[in-house]
């Protein structure tokens, strides 16, 4: 059944198109939060921009605020603003800043926006001050830089090296998976991504929830299930069901629309002498 279907079905129901229409863009995402997680948190969004709204107000009123530099510079690159997190991070550099965290984001940034030679210098640089930052994040930071670029001989060595490092990882082994088979090992990359799989069901709650996308990847076949059995049960729904409920919504909108008359009462008879 099309949200088309459902929205007609719905209006009749409430008698309302725009609550119908609410009815089901919240049904859809309730469907998704708990089944396939492929929609993204509208929360989370929010609660990021809101935070990056308050760290620009800031910078406007102190732009020698570092801290909040480097906090607008990661949500960038999470969002990914390679290039803008690059800007907001060389005054800090300039200054003198050279703590990990800030570091590493201004490599990880360098190497997202283009800057290959100085986004490695700078992540090797992170890894002289503590190897093992963040369990690995360094090589997942130049796993997926060098995978966006197709360079993907040094995509492998480094999602190695992170898988070695957090043995856990789901994303590592599928983006493993995936420079392996660029390179012409179709085997060891469906291994990999088997791996993967294997990984996410055993991985605890909040884990699966962080990487269910890299999960899905690893095994598409499974969304495409959980599809088909959404489908079926709403054919179902709108086979059976359906029917029933428009026509009972219907029966109330007619009720609605007649006066009320009381059984027990009659007509007057214009025969009857006695009468009015």
């Amino acid at each position: 059944m099309s949200q088309y279907l459902q929205w007609i079905i719905l209006t009749a129901i409430t008698g309302s198109p725009v609550a119908a229409g609410l009815i089901v863009v919240v049904g859809w995402f309730l469907v998704d939060r708990y089944t396939l997680g492929l929609l993204p948190d509208p929360l989370r969004f929010l609660g990021r921009w809101r935070r990056a709204q308050r760290l620009e107000r800031t910078l406007l009123a102190n732009p020698h605020d570092r801290q909040a530099r480097r906090e607008l510079a990661e949500l960038s690159l999470q969002r990914g603003k390679a290039q803008r997190a690059v800007e907001l991070l060389k005054p800090n550099l300039e200054a003198g800043d050279d703590d990990v965290a800030t570091v590493f984001t201004m490599g990880a940034a360098c190497l997202a926006a283009g800057h290959e030679a100085q986004g490695v210098k700078l992540l090797d640089h992170v890894e002289e001050l503590q190897p093992n930052f963040r369990v690995g994040e360094v090589h997942l930071a130049k796993g997926r830089a060098y995978g966006a670029g197709g360079k993907w001989a040094e995509a492998k060595a480094a999602l190695e090296q992170l898988v070695k490092v957090r043995t856990g990882t789901v994303e590592g082994r599928v983006r493993l998976a995936r420079a392996t088979g660029a390179l012409g090992d179709d085997a060891r990359a469906a291994l990999l991504r088997d791996e993967a799989w294997n990984e996410y069901v055993s991985a605890p709650a909040f884990q699966r929830r962080q990487e269910r996308w890299w999960a899905y990847r690893a095994r598409p076949s499974r969304p495409a299930l959980y599809v088909a059995i959404g489908l079926l049960a709403l054919f179902l729904f709108a086979r059976f069901a359906a029917p029933q409920l428009a026509s009972l919504a219907e029966q109330s909108k007619r009720s609605r629309g007649q006066p009320y008359a009381d059984p027990t009462l009659q007509a007057p008879d214009p025969q009857d002498p006695n009468g009015p």
